[in-house]
């Protein structure tokens, strides 16, 4: 309660929750001291989706060769605190409090938005930390994004982009937004993961033509591929490694996985063994994330229970994909914020699932009504059940056996089935 208590005072610094300039990002960390400058070692993370899990598998292939990590995330799922990871450790409640009422107190009467007021935390905090990999994942397309603020940086990674937030953005077109995503890249190392097409990919490339950083394209520089004795082979200028399976579901993960490796092969000189085991590490929270245990666990019966926070077409497309590679029937249950393309996520799935469940997302005035979302579904050639929560939607799926429950289509209601369960 304590921690929520000063979000909400945070909030009300800025009439609005998303305000895309850089003024008030710039004047708080002049006030802190300019934390940013400070920072020795940065790769920032752009995209519009696998971000997290490029993040993270960093994360796993520097821990495993001795690196120490920051890392800063957004959004949450559960807590505030897992935005603010340093030297590989999660900051606790009690300290995220105390350096949020701090910059509270620095910042006065000035305004700036929860994100910005975030994000100067995690960078002031970051100072007692320098020396270490730091590892930011950006935030809404980074042109104006409060974590746009550095003067230079080890490297960016550019993960999947594809449409989404349009709304805040003049031009809505594949174009527009990787502008967005690319015009401010600070002139260093890019590295480039697997797009959703050729297209898009050619459109980055000519993006980047006067940015003068060396550039790395998956399927150019770099690849990954399963062989057909079942191996997974990664290979790029230096050679090829035969991996083990990684500690995570969903083939997309390996195209995300293999442009770490050649982020870390490149700027670390990583070695081949320390890449095998780091990416037996990995941790992705409510990415394919499988549930074990717990209270829903329960609920599902002889099931396998699955959540996966995808919330646009390309995460629909890549969840889409590991159904089709799975032996059993798999059942979807989803709910999703208002501004999404509805329809479009729910059509990545049709002929692939045996049943779809729409629901409410608790606690999120900005949800679609599973009952408008029906609505908006007209014309699909599948039974859309309702169900009126998420434990009731769950349990609906235990008569079955040795089948899929796949919860999906928003952060949020991801965040409340793992606190749930």
């Amino acid at each position: 309660m304590k921690l929520q208590k000063i979000i909400s005072k945070l909030e009300q610094k800025h009439p609005k929750k998303i305000d895309l300039s850089l003024d008030r990002t710039f004047n708080l960390l002049d006030k802190l001291g300019n934390p940013q400058d400070k920072l020795e070692n940065v790769i920032s993370v752009v995209g519009t989706n696998s971000k997290y899990s490029i993040c993270q598998s960093l994360k796993a292939i520097l821990n495993q060769s001795g690196y120490k990590c920051n890392l800063y995330l957004s959004p949450h799922l559960q807590s505030y605190t897992e935005r603010f990871v340093y030297n590989d450790t999660e900051i606790n409640e009690e300290e995220l409090i105390n350096l949020l009422e701090d910059i509270e107190k620095i910042l006065g009467k000035d305004k700036a938005t929860l994100f910005e007021v975030l994000t100067c935390a995690y960078l002031k905090f970051c100072e007692q930390f320098k020396e270490n990999i730091s590892i930011i994942e950006c935030g809404l397309m980074h042109r104006y994004d409060s974590t746009n603020v550095f003067k230079k940086n080890l490297g960016s990674i550019i993960g999947s982009i594809g449409l989404d937030h349009l709304q805040w953005i003049e031009n809505k077109t594949i174009d527009g937004v990787i502008y967005e995503k690319t015009a401010k890249l600070l002139n260093s190392n890019i590295f480039v993961n697997k797009q959703d097409n050729k297209e898009t990919t050619s459109k980055i490339e000519k993006a980047l033509e006067n940015n003068q950083s060396n550039k790395y394209f998956f399927g150019k520089d770099f690849n990954i591929l399963r062989a057909e004795n079942g191996f997974i082979q990664y290979e790029d200028h230096k050679g090829s490694i035969i991996l083990p399976e990684p500690n995570v579901l969903g083939d997309h993960q390996l195209e995300n996985i293999s442009t770490s490796i050649t982020a870390t092969r490149k700027l670390f000189n990583i070695k081949d063994q320390d890449i095998k085991t780091g990416i037996t590490k990995i941790e992705l929270k409510g990415r394919l994330q499988e549930i074990k245990s717990g209270k829903l666990k329960d609920l599902v019966g002889p099931n396998r229970l699955i959540c996966d926070a995808g919330h646009n077409i390309n995460a629909a497309k890549a969840i889409a994909n590991w159904v089709e590679q799975q032996n059993h029937d798999v059942h979807l249950i989803v709910g999703m914020m208002k501004d999404k393309d509805h329809r479009g996520f729910i059509d990545c799935f049709k002929n692939k699932v045996k049943s779809i469940t729409l629901i409410d997302i608790p606690n999120q005035e900005g949800s679609i009504s599973k009952e408008e979302f029906k609505n908006k579904l007209n014309g699909i050639n599948k039974k859309i059940n309702l169900c009126k929560n998420i434990r009731e939607s769950i349990q609906s799926i235990n008569k079955y056996q040795n089948e899929i429950c796949l919860v999906s289509g928003s952060l949020y209601l991801i965040g409340e089935v793992l606190n749930l369960n």
